[in-house]
Order: structure tokens, then C-alpha cells, then sequence
């Protein structure tokens, strides 16, 4: 059976990235629990060796855990692009480079596409997946996978998100990730998606 958090519980976010970590924030706040940062409590990022969303999910979230002594949550998401055969998958955050460069990494995705004559939305099909994982200081685990489906779109449009939102359009919506407010976003996002597993599983219900 999976272990509940309880109200009022300190959890530790396994990241360093600030707009995945005010996202969990955002998404954990109704809940009662109190968040703090693997980088405010100097915990470093481990190296992402797995080969999955999950793997990976799980590694940051048993690290955080064993440094912290708490409950950590961790995510592990990308961008898959059907024409790229996965790409760039589990190396979202490496196509930016060690500057972290998501216009950079766009521009990399715009280009392969284009090696591939890839110019209608039917074959620049891509989804968003997040895994997240809940960690124990025991090693207890458990992860929780959601995917998002759309198309790519040229040149990138908006400025809100982070990573690959402005040039994400999810099925059946006119704006992209980087255009919808936070509110709109969280509602069909991966990493919304991924949570509401996770709040079924492990969470008590929301303040409002």
C-alpha cells in the first residue's frame, strides 16, 4: 500500500530548476505541505544515468531523501518528438546546454525537424511526459507518470512557462504553453496529469 503524506509534512522538491520547482510548489500548496528546495538545503543534482523518465525520477528523488532525512519529490520530464524517434526524450535539459539555453534548444529541435521536411503539424507531432516520484528516507518509493499530446510550432510564441512551452501546442488548444496562464497550463499539463496520480495515491484533500 502506498504511505500517505500527512498535512503539514516538510517534503523536500528534488530540483534546481526554478520553474519546475515553483510548478510542484503551485500544484502541492492546496494540500497543506510545506516545501523547501533540494538547492536551499544545498543538496547537489545527481547524475541522470537511467535510461527512463522514471529511472531518473526516482534517482533524484531517493538522493534528496537520504540527504535530507524527509519525504522528497522529484520530476523527470521531456519533450518527445515523434519525427526524432524520442528526441530529445530524456536529454530535454542537455539539448540547452550547460547554460541551460531553452531558446538554444529549440532552435536545435526546429532545425532537426527541418532536416526531416517536417513543415505540417501532422509530422511534428510530440507529447510533454513527467514522471514524478515520491521518496522515502528508508528507500521507500513510488512513481507516477503523465503525458500531455500536441504538435510543434514555428517560430516559438510566448514567453510564459520555461523549457520547450512556447513552441508546444497541446490537442485542441489555440495557444501554446508558453502563452496560457499557470491556471490554464496545470489544468492539462504532463506534470498536472502525473500529479493527480499522485495525489489520489498519496495526499489527504485540498484546503479550498
Amino acid at each position: 500500500m502506498t504511505r500517505r503524506l500527512e498535512r503539514g509534512t516538510r517534503l523536500v522538491v528534488a530540483s534546481h530548476n526554478a520553474g519546475k520547482i515553483r510548478e510542484i510548489n503551485d500544484l502541492i500548496r492546496p494540500f497543506g505541505l510545506t516545501a523547501v528546495s533540494a538547492g536551499e538545503l544545498g543538496i547537489s543534482e545527481p547524475e541522470e544515468t537511467e535510461a527512463t523518465f522514471a529511472g531518473n525520477a526516482r534517482l533524484k528523488a531517493l538522493h534528496s531523501a537520504l540527504a535530507s532525512g524527509l519525504p522528497a519529490l522529484s520530476d523527470d520530464s521531456g519533450l518527445e518528438v515523434d519525427a526524432l524517434d524520442g528526441a530529445p526524450g530524456i536529454y530535454s535539459a542537455r539539448w540547452a546546454g550547460a547554460s541551460k539555453d531553452f531558446n538554444y534548444a529549440m532552435q536545435r529541435v526546429e532545425q532537426e525537424l527541418q532536416s526531416k521536411f517536417a513543415a505540417d503539424p501532422g509530422s511534428r507531432r510530440a507529447n510533454f511526459t513527467a514522471a514524478l516520484c515520491l521518496a522515502w528516507p528508508d528507500g521507500e518509493t513510488d512513481v507516477f507518470e503523465g503525458k500531455v499530446f500536441g504538435h510543434l510550432v514555428w517560430p516559438p510564441r510566448g514567453d510564459k512557462g520555461f523549457g520547450y512551452d512556447p513552441m508546444f501546442l497541446a490537442n485542441g488548444e489555440t495557444l501554446t504553453f508558453g502563452e496560457m496562464d499557470a491556471e490554464a497550463k496545470h489544468a492539462i499539463s504532463h506534470r498536472a496529469r502525473a500529479f493527480a496520480l499522485f495525489v489520489s495515491a498519496c495526499l489527504d484533500g485540498r484546503d479550498d
